[in-house]
């Protein structure tokens, strides 16, 4: 029946959130077309980026969305992106199966990292 999906974000700035998702994330850069963006995991998960206007969300409006990233470890991929230049929103929270870290894209959208902490532990999807 469904065969795919994509999370799409409402950002205000298109190269601004482009080089957010691909330079700090390090996500690969799909389509990027006048208007649309998409991004993707290794393992195929994507988020497509679309600039608000007049029929669409405000960006950033708080708790519409959350994307989450699976990591293999939540502390080095913190520290990573702490060097990037990415805040955290507090410390980790370690909830088995998963231990989560929460930060924001450049227009506030929420997004967080997962760690699975043992086998068959869910993924973001799951968090």
């Amino acid at each position: 029946m469904i065969t795919s999906g994509i999370v799409t974000v409402m950002v205000s700035d298109l190269p601004r959130s482009v080089r957010f998702y691909t330079e700090t994330l390090g996500l690969a850069l799909g389509i990027h077309v006048p208007g649309w963006a998409e991004v993707k995991t290794p393992e195929g998960f994507t988020i497509g980026l679309h600039p608000q206007g007049e029929h669409t969300a405000e960006a950033g409006a708080r708790g519409a969305i959350s994307v989450g990233l699976g990591v293999d470890s939540v502390d080095d991929a913190m520290a990573t992106l702490r060097d990037r230049g990415v805040s955290f929103r507090g410390e980790p929270i370690v909830s088995p199966p998963v231990k989560l870290a929460f930060f924001g894209d450049p227009d506030g959208n929420d997004l967080y990292l997962c760690e699975q902490l043992g086998d068959g532990a869910p993924g973001p999807e799951g968090a």
